[in-house]
């Protein structure tokens, strides 16, 4: 039969065995809503590809599920405070499902949960006539392919 020192001692290891593992999950940022919005600087590293932290078993704040890097025409400087729509046909017809501002620094991110479904088709606007991208995408990954493989998103 065990002890009651042996059973306090084990109940106490287990009991802050399970507060780390909340406290962690909740220092990853999981649970916690973060969306990016117009003038706010809190984002970071520009260009890269936000989801190699920003997800599952990443070390950023928040799990972003549609997140990247907006540029100006000449695609060397960010574009402050942009929108991104994300609609459910080509050159921003069918239906306007969600929207994300931009932030001070260019970079866009949500939490939120977004049903791709088939494909959604994004459009970034700045201050002229917005740009359309005319693929549909079915993750929000932007920046693990522009700046990479493809053009870098920008607007004017």
């Amino acid at each position: 039969m065990m002890n009651i020192k042996l059973k306090t001692t084990l109940i106490l290891t287990f009991s802050l065995l399970i507060m780390t593992l909340l406290s962690c999950q909740k220092e990853n940022g999981e649970n916690e809503s973060k969306i990016s919005s117009n003038g706010t600087s809190r984002s970071h590293h520009t260009g890269q590809d936000c989801m190699s932290c920003h997800s599952s078993g990443g070390s950023g704040d928040g799990l972003f599920t549609v997140a990247g890097t907006v540029y100006d025409v000449a695609k060397i400087n960010f574009y402050p405070n942009t929108t991104v729509n994300l609609y459910t046909g080509i050159n921003g017809t069918g239906t306007l499902k969600y929207t994300i501002s931009g932030d001070a620094l260019g970079n866009f991110y949500t939490t939120q949960n977004i049903d791709f479904g088939n494909g959604l088709y994004p459009s970034v606007q700045g201050s002229a006539a917005p740009k359309h991208m005319p693929t549909a995408i079915t993750n929000g990954k932007c920046n693990s392919c522009h700046g990479v493989s493809t053009d870098k998103i920008w607007t004017n």
